[in-house]
């Protein structure tokens, strides 16, 4: 494989497809980070680092409203073959404001307006709304 993000947004959108309550991604430290984020801005309900069959995974438990994920879309955007880079002052917001995107800064992940505030650029590793 060679993009997880990649693989973890697309298990994440299929499970949400299909209704299903969770969805286990293989575990690495960066797409726990991303997880948080996601948990602490309500687009999941919660994130378990657990062990099944000897490997670490990471068990995410989807949020829906109604029968409509709290989800509406996500997409990867700096990937392994073109990497996006963006000064703290050309982060764009999503959807109007509506969604937001996840930067990978000198200081760690972040969502784009803690990296407006604190005038730092970056990676733009993927946006969600």
């Amino acid at each position: 494989m060679t993009d997880p993000i990649s693989d973890m947004l697309n298990r994440i959108r299929n499970a949400q497809m299909a209704g299903l309550q969770t969805v286990d991604v293989p575990f690495s430290k960066f797409k726990n980070e991303i997880t948080k984020i996601l948990e602490k801005k309500n687009f999941i309900s919660k994130v378990e680092k657990k062990t099944k069959k000897t490997r670490d995974v990471l068990e995410i438990t989807l949020k829906y409203d109604g029968k409509e994920g709290a989800i509406g879309g996500m997409r990867r955007v700096s990937k392994p073959g073109q990497r996006i880079y963006n000064d703290h002052f050309t982060i764009r917001n999503v959807k109007g404001g509506f969604g937001l995107s996840i930067v990978s800064t000198s200081k760690g992940l972040m969502t784009d307006n803690q990296a407006r505030k604190e005038k730092i650029g970056g990676e733009v590793i993927l946006e969600i709304w």
